[in-house]
């Protein structure tokens, strides 16, 4: 199979290893070791956006994939104030409001004739996610001297929930699972 599956999830849960496993599970990569690889998309490879990945296999199968993972959890706030970020000046000022972060996991591809790139980013506002994966793209493709011009990206979001984690995950899932033993 010549397909890239490109799907995110969101998982809560009371330990950062737990939370990772329903953000998984949201993505239906749940039951495979996946196995992580750079980010060169094959020449006859097809990446295809879906709500969640179809059956690859056996559980237990090796799943090759790239992956973007955030998780957060108690404790993990943010300085705000004004609507902006709390810069290193303001960390002395208790007065800045305190807010749970945004979790955000994001994937880009760019492809065009031959080979393509993924560029994966994670964050905590997903506007810049976004916008560092476009850049992650441009670089790429001028590092490579290729010319990539079909791009697109996915962006998973959540709102981390007081004491819990909160893990968001985008994941390109190559081909079919294989057998690892």
């Amino acid at each position: 199979m010549n397909t890239i599956h490109v799907a995110g999830g969101v998982g809560v849960a009371d330990t950062p290893m737990a939370s990772y496993d329903a953000a998984l599970a949201d993505a239906n990569l749940h039951n495979y070791n996946l196995v992580a690889v750079s980010s060169v998309i094959p020449a006859e490879a097809t990446v295809t956006r879906v709500d969640s990945v179809p059956d690859l296999g056996p559980a237990g199968n090796a799943l090759t994939v790239v992956e973007a993972r955030r998780t957060v959890g108690p404790g993990d706030e943010v300085d705000f104030r004004e609507g902006g970020r709390a810069g290193a000046e303001d960390a002395a000022d208790k007065r800045a409001p305190r807010r749970r972060p945004d979790v955000a996991a994001g994937l880009g591809w760019a492809t065009g004739p031959g080979p393509g790139i993924f560029y994966e980013v994670t964050g905590e506002d997903s506007e810049a996610v976004r916008d560092r994966i476009h850049a992650g793209l441009d670089d790429g493709s001028a590092l490579r001297e290729w010319d990539l011009a079909d791009r697109e990206t996915h962006v998973e979001t959540a709102t981390a929930e007081p004491d819990r984690y909160t893990t968001a995950v985008t994941i390109a899932a190559y081909g079919e699972s294989e057998p690892i033993l």
